[in-house]
C-alpha cells in the first residue's frame, strides 16, 4: 500500500519557500510532500484559473493518493483544482478560504478593489498579521521574501468546489490576526471535520512539528482507508 502524499499550496504574497520547515518535519515522519508555486504570486496577469491549473498538474503528477492542502488564499485554487480529480483522498484548509462555486475572495469578505489595480500590496503590519508567533529572525526572513499578489486572483470567481465531493478538514488557527477566527469558523462549516491549532496565521513557520504531526495523522487515516 502506497502512502498518501501531501501537496501544499501557499497563500497570497508567499511562495513554495514558506513550506520548507514543515516539509522537513514531514520528511522526518516519513511523509512525502510537494510544494506548489502559484502563478498569481509572480505577476498581475494570473488569476484563479492559472493557479488551479498548476495545482491540478501537481496533483496529477502524483501516482498515488493525495492530501491536498491550501493555506489562506490557496484554499480557492485548491477547491477549484480538486473538482473531478480521481486521486485526492482529502482536502485540508489551513486558515483558508473554503468557498463555494461562484464566490471570490473579495466577495466573501464584502470588499472591492479599483478596476485598474493590478496587484495587492502588503500592509505595514505584516509581521503582526502573519508572523506574530514566529521567531523574530524567521519572521524577518519571511517578510523579505514576500511579493505583491495578483489582484485578479482576488476578483476571480471560483468555478468549482471540490470539497462538495471530497472529504475535507478545516484547520482553524485560533491566534490568527490575518483572517478573523469568527470568519474561519463560518468557512469551516463547509468541512467534514474541524481541527484547531493555538497558532497565528502561519503555523508552518511557528509550529511546523505540531502541524506536521497533525497532517501526518490526517494522512494516516487516509492511508488506512485506501
Amino acid at each position: 500500500m502506497s502512502q498518501v502524499e501531501i501537496v501544499l499550496v501557499h497563500g497570497a504574497w508567499h511562495g513554495s519557500w514558506c513550506w520548507e520547515p514543515l516539509r522537513v518535519e514531514l520528511a522526518a515522519l516519513g511523509r512525502r510532500s510537494h510544494a506548489v508555486d502559484l502563478p498569481s504570486a509572480s505577476g498581475p496577469a494570473f488569476g484563479v484559473d492559472a493557479d488551479a491549473k498548476v495545482v491540478r498538474e501537481t496533483v496529477d503528477s502524483v501516482s498515488g493518493s493525495v492530501l491536498l492542502l491550501g493555506h489562506s488564499y490557496g484554499g480557492i485554487p485548491v477547491s477549484q483544482a480538486a473538482a473531478g480529480a480521481q486521486n485526492i483522498a482529502r482536502l485540508v484548509y489551513l486558515a483558508a478560504f473554503q468557498l463555494d462555486e461562484g464566490a471570490s475572495l473579495l466577495s466573501s469578505v464584502g470588499a472591492e478593489l479599483p478596476a485598474d489595480q493590478e496587484s495587492v500590496p502588503l500592509g505595514d503590519d505584516t509581521i503582526d498579521r502573519f508572523y506574530a508567533d514566529v521567531p523574530a529572525d524567521l519572521a524577518r526572513d519571511a517578510v523579505s521574501r514576500l511579493r505583491p499578489h495578483s489582484a485578479q486572483s482576488w476578483r476571480d470567481e471560483q468555478s468549482a468546489a471540490g470539497w462538495r465531493d471530497i472529504p475535507s478538514t478545516y484547520v482553524l488557527c485560533e491566534q490568527d490576526k490575518a483572517i478573523r477566527v469568527e470568519f474561519q469558523a463560518e468557512l469551516a462549516r463547509r468541512a467534514d471535520e474541524v481541527r484547531r491549532l493555538d497558532a497565528g496565521h502561519s503555523p508552518f513557520l511557528s509550529m511546523p512539528a505540531e502541524l506536521a504531526a497533525m497532517l501526518d495523522e490526517i494522512a494516516s487515516a487516509a492511508d488506512d482507508a485506501s
